[in-house]
């Protein structure tokens, strides 16, 4: 079983947040990474729970996105609030996941999310540009490693 410890020896955690502040910078969506030990169950349903009791969906244009990755079970979910769904479309969300699923076959955590980081960013920015007098930060950037 990964532990948290070696969780985070599979990704570089800092160059993965520094990605996340870059992306919010250039619109007012959040981006949230997520790394969870294996378990049994869903991982979509999990990770849809993670999005709940990480307060994603408090955003205040309900453009949050969370990466949530199970590297134990080599399997992840993308999941997007619906302000940004509403935008963007089901398409969009498989193609993010065709990115991700292609470095982390290859063991490419931390490029990966990078990558996924940079997509989401791009068009979040797309569609909801940053509010020069009022873009807060509404949720952490740091990676999250979850007990499940």
């Amino acid at each position: 079983m990964l532990t948290r410890g070696r969780l985070l020896k599979l990704i570089d955690a800092p160059a993965i947040e520094a990605a996340i502040a870059r992306a919010e910078a250039r619109s007012s969506g959040e981006i949230r990474v997520s790394l969870a030990p294996f378990f049994w169950g869903d991982v979509r349903r999990t990770a849809e729970d993670a999005f709940q009791r990480l307060g994603m969906a408090a955003t205040r244009e309900r453009n949050a996105v969370l990466i949530f990755v199970v590297p134990a079970r080599r399997s992840f979910a993308v999941i997007g609030d619906a302000g940004i769904h509403a935008r963007v479309g089901p398409g969009f969300w498989v193609e993010v996941s065709e990115r991700l699923g292609a470095a982390f076959r290859a063991g490419r955590y931390t490029e990966g999310l990078i990558a996924g980081v940079e997509a989401l960013g791009e068009r979040l920015a797309q569609h909801f540009p940053p509010d020069a007098a009022h873009n807060p930060d509404e949720l952490p950037n740091t990676v999250v490693v979850a007990d499940r």
